[in-house]
């Protein structure tokens, strides 16, 4: 039951992650008109932030190292990155699909491995670590 509970704060807190992103890839893509990487790119980048500080605190209740925590992450998205852009671009570029569908494809790969990526590997020693406020 708890792990259950954890996966659905996570759920939560990444579709609220996910607004985010979108929201700041529509604003530079449709408004500002910034090339399609940066809108992805910056969209990304809030989105992990926001991402990374709910989870740790609420999801995982991580009181360990955050420096610690937060270079783990960087490693996971140093791989998933450049990895989703190149097959953004692909899929929007060589094969002619939406740029919704192909953030979105990305965002559903982003949720699953990254759950499994900070409940294993990030947090996997320090979940539930930190003391009831």
């Amino acid at each position: 039951m708890k792990e259950a509970l954890r996966f659905l704060k996570f759920t939560f807190f990444s579709i609220s992650a996910g607004l985010i992103e979108i929201l700041t890839f529509t604003l530079l893509n449709e408004f500002i008109q910034a090339p399609y990487w940066m809108s992805y790119l910056a969209g990304l980048v809030l989105s992990v932030l926001w991402n990374f500080t709910l989870n740790r605190k609420y999801t995982f209740r991580s009181a360990g190292n955050i420096p610690r925590a937060m270079m783990k992450v960087a490693l996971y998205y140093a791989v998933f990155t450049p990895a989703s852009t190149m097959l953004e671009h692909w899929l929007t570029m060589s094969l002619g699909w939406n740029e919704y569908l192909a953030t979105g494809i990305n965002m559903v790969l982003n949720f699953t491995t990254e759950f499994l990526y900070q409940r294993y590997f990030v947090f996997a020693d320090t979940i539930d670590t930190q003391k009831a406020s």
